[in-house]
């Protein structure tokens, strides 16, 4: 298994319900065509206009994952394949998910399960939640509150993307904001909060995984320089940094990053290909 895992802000969320209208045109006509959305996510699904986001929806999938640190099995996401196959499947883990339960163990128990690795502007050297560890209950969930309401949301976008439009940014806020529309969401991030969250940069150089690490040069959220120091210090990792790009390479430049992807999962299959074709 390959995992992707990237970090927050307005990608499509494997997070939340029901029927929806997609329109296309075609011929300066709108047509319909009836989509059905997975009983799980927010029936807030429905607003979302982006024509691949309202696809990618109708396909994800949630799944019981055994661990090892406890009897009961932590649910997970996934989006079905459009081509099933035997070989090892490509799985995105969202870098800011907040699915119970919500803690290093069950994060890192996903990585121990992967053959390679794809890191995208990944936020590996946050020190955990620092002074708000020690906030008062209420006034994290009004934390809380603040950091899925649509004002902020779409300030991030602006930080995150260059160029696009307010119409365009305000459906990503709401592809991005989906998973905070779950019901336990704000009990979740509350207790990752008071628990002092991720700190797992002492641990960078335990991932033995092939890795390959994608950046935006242009990422406001998350330097660049993250990036090229990540790259020195995981031991098995390459890097490619995309130009003009901000916090979301697959966003903003979905082409290239399939292809990155595409070429890092196969590179194992070109090499024994070529040492067949030598004898």
């Amino acid at each position: 298994m390959v995992a992707l895992t990237a970090s927050f802000a307005a990608a499509p969320s494997a997070a939340t319900i029901t029927m929806a209208m997609a329109k296309k045109r075609s011929g300066g006509t709108v047509c319909f065509a009836e989509l059905s959305f997975p009983s799980f996510l927010p029936k807030q699904v429905e607003n979302i206009k982006d024509t691949f986001a309202r696809k990618l929806a109708t396909r994800i999938d949630r799944l019981p994952v055994p661990v090892s640190f406890s009897d009961n099995s932590i649910m997970s996401s996934c989006v079905r394949p459009l081509i099933q196959s035997k070989t090892s499947p490509v799985v995105l883990l969202h870098g800011f998910d907040r699915l119970p339960p919500c803690n290093v163990a069950a994060k890192r128990e996903h990585f121990y399960q992967v053959e390679k690795l794809v890191l995208i502007d990944a936020s590996v050297y946050a020190e955990g939640t620092g002074n708000l560890a020690t906030l008062p209950r209420i006034a994290a969930y009004a934390g809380v509150y603040l950091l899925k309401s649509i004002p902020l949301r779409l300030y991030v976008n602006v930080l995150a993307f260059t160029g696009i439009s307010f119409g365009t940014s305000l459906d990503w806020t709401n592809v991005g904001r989906l998973h905070c529309l779950y019901p336990w969401w704000e009990d979740a991030t509350v207790d990752f909060m008071i628990s002092g969250g991720y700190n797992v940069s002492a641990q960078i150089q335990q991932v033995k995984q092939k890795t390959l690490i994608i950046w935006g040069e242009d990422d406001q959220i998350i330097s660049n320089k993250l990036a090229v120091r990540l790259h020195c210090e995981l031991p098995n990792a390459t890097i490619r940094q995309i130009p003009d790009c901000g916090h979301l390479p697959h966003v903003e430049r979905p082409n290239s990053v399939a292809k990155l992807i595409v070429d890092f999962v196969q590179e194992d299959c070109y090499k024994e290909i070529e040492c067949v074709s030598q004898y």
